[in-house]
């Protein structure tokens, strides 16, 4: 419930004012150190050169006219530490869209490595002339390494998407990743990053529900399989995901890029069903539930009709289908869920 709460304050300082709350306050001189480590890490191991470049047409064979399809954010977006395009997040969702919808779809990759939630205008600007059908935004990690205050970088993501959404563009946002599962981080720098990291989430997706948009915990649901396995999950840099940790995160996102495009059928008001991982919740408890549960969309919906309860907006926290669940992370769908290290 803290936590919840949390998210709240920073969502609602982020729209009404007052920059200055803070996820973790009297921790701040902690985030100055995990800040320094993660730097030094990042200096030395950083891998050379930029991102492939993935922009382009895919599924040309299929007829129909292309679905726009434009991604933003940092590094996890752009595809940092893979080196063939077709490996990078934005074609693996281009790819899997296209089969989805049985049309084409032309893609738009406007992330950039370093990026913080600040620069998403620019980014908006430029996916604009694209003029996208669907979007998708992963960014958050630079934020908290950079101790940006919360409610700053929720400000910026609410205007990114809200100026998509006016352009009649779908939007889809992949929060921040759980940075506390970076393995060469060790406690209480661990604690202090995975704290920040989840406040972070939770009032970005606050603030994304409250637009009309979707989001998706990426959180830390590969951490049991990097930290198992971290020559498979991350690429060479022993920061960023590889191949196999970005077709995951795809595949984390994919099935809520469908579902806000009609391609997957809706319910009008899904209620409780704990087999199906779905909940209807206020949405400042259904934002703090999914940044602790990696895989769940939460997006908005109507109770007895109505958009808002005494508490708020409705929403829906559910996992929808080909999105992982935690007690499958020893199978098969352990290559099906999102990395956890999005950062730089």
């Amino acid at each position: 419930m803290l936590r919840a709460l949390t998210a709240r304050r920073i969502a609602t300082a982020a729209v009404y004012g007052g920059g200055g709350i803070t996820a973790l306050g009297g921790l701040t001189f902690g985030l100055v150190v995990l800040e320094a480590r993660l730097a030094r890490r990042i200096i030395q191991a950083t891998p050379n050169g930029d991102p492939p470049v993935a922009d382009g047409l895919y599924g040309a064979a299929l007829p129909g006219e292309p679905v726009s399809f434009a991604v933003l954010g940092d590094s996890t977006a752009a595809g940092l530490g893979v080196h063939r395009p077709d490996e990078t997040p934005a074609a693996l969702l281009a790819t899997g869209l296209s089969a989805i919808a049985g049309r084409p779809v032309r893609l738009t990759n406007v992330a950039r490595s370093g990026s913080r939630s600040e620069v998403l205008d620019g980014q908006v600007t430029q996916a604009l002339t694209a003029r996208p059908d669907i979007a998708v935004i992963m960014i958050g990690a630079n934020d908290v390494t950079a101790r940006i205050p919360p409610a700053v970088s929720v400000r910026h993501l609410d205007d990114a998407v809200r100026r998509l959404l006016a352009a009649g563009c779908q939007v889809v946002v992949g929060t921040c990743p759980d940075l506390g599962s970076v393995e060469p981080l060790m406690q209480p720098l661990r604690w202090i990053a995975q704290r920040a990291s989840r406040q972070l989430a939770a009032a970005q997706t606050i603030a994304v529900v409250e637009r009309g948009a979707r989001s998706v915990s990426l959180g830390d649901l590969l951490g049991r399989e990097f930290a198992a396995e971290p020559g498979e999950m991350f690429s060479k840099d022993r920061y960023h995901p590889s191949a196999r940790g970005y077709a995951a995160a795809a595949m984390a996102l994919l099935p809520s890029m469908a579902a806000a495009l009609g391609l997957e059928p809706e319910e009008p008001e899904l209620m409780p069903d704990p087999s199906r991982g779905v909940g209807v919740l206020p949405v400042y408890l259904a934002a703090a539930e999914a940044a602790e549960e990696p895989g769940m969309e939460v997006a908005g919906t109507r109770v007895a009709g109505r958009e808002r309860g005494p508490r708020g907006r409705w929403a829906t926290l559910l996992r929808r289908r080909g999105a992982p669940a935690d007690d499958e992370a020893d199978g098969p769908a352990a290559e099906v869920a999102p990395g956890p290290t999005g950062a730089i």
